[in-house]
């Protein structure tokens, strides 16, 4: 079976090798927001031949033919994930390392208020909130 990112590469007539079908598979199948690395050992665990070189290629190619989304959650590493075909913010759980993504009406309203305000149309964004779990939190609490 073809993987979404896999049918997405041959949709933009990229030239499928099966090292490139095995990450676009790793890729696809991801449910966090990998680095190279992640994505790599992945990879290597399904075809041993595939080198950290090839994974760095496959996903800058991937990128570069807007497939892939870079994102950087303030860990140093660059993640990605598939493109989203909808709009999504993401919340960083600083302690766990977790990615949430999510989608707020109100707050896309709010966005989009400002840039007028300001006097411009929205065009994109990406909102990335760093946070900390409450529970984890209440010296804080405590404090204020």
């Amino acid at each position: 079976m073809i993987s979404r990112l896999e049918q997405l590469c041959i949709d933009k007539g990229l030239k499928m090798t099966e090292q490139r079908r095995i990450i676009a598979r790793v890729l696809s199948d991801s449910a966090d927001h990998p680095d190279v690395d992640s994505v790599f050992h992945r990879a290597s665990s399904i075809d041993p031949k595939i080198s950290i070189a090839t994974v760095y290629r496959t996903v800058r190619l991937f990128q570069e033919a807007n497939i892939l989304a870079r994102h950087d959650f303030g860990d140093g590493r660059a993640r990605y994930e598939e493109m989203p075909s909808d709009h999504h913010d993401h919340l960083i759980d600083l302690k766990s390392g977790q990615v949430i993504e999510f989608h707020n009406e109100e707050i896309e309203d709010l966005q989009r208020a400002v840039a007028a305000r300001l006097g411009y149309r929205l065009i994109e964004h990406r909102l990335e909130l760093f946070a900390v779990p409450l529970d984890g939190d209440a010296s804080q609490n405590e404090k204020k």
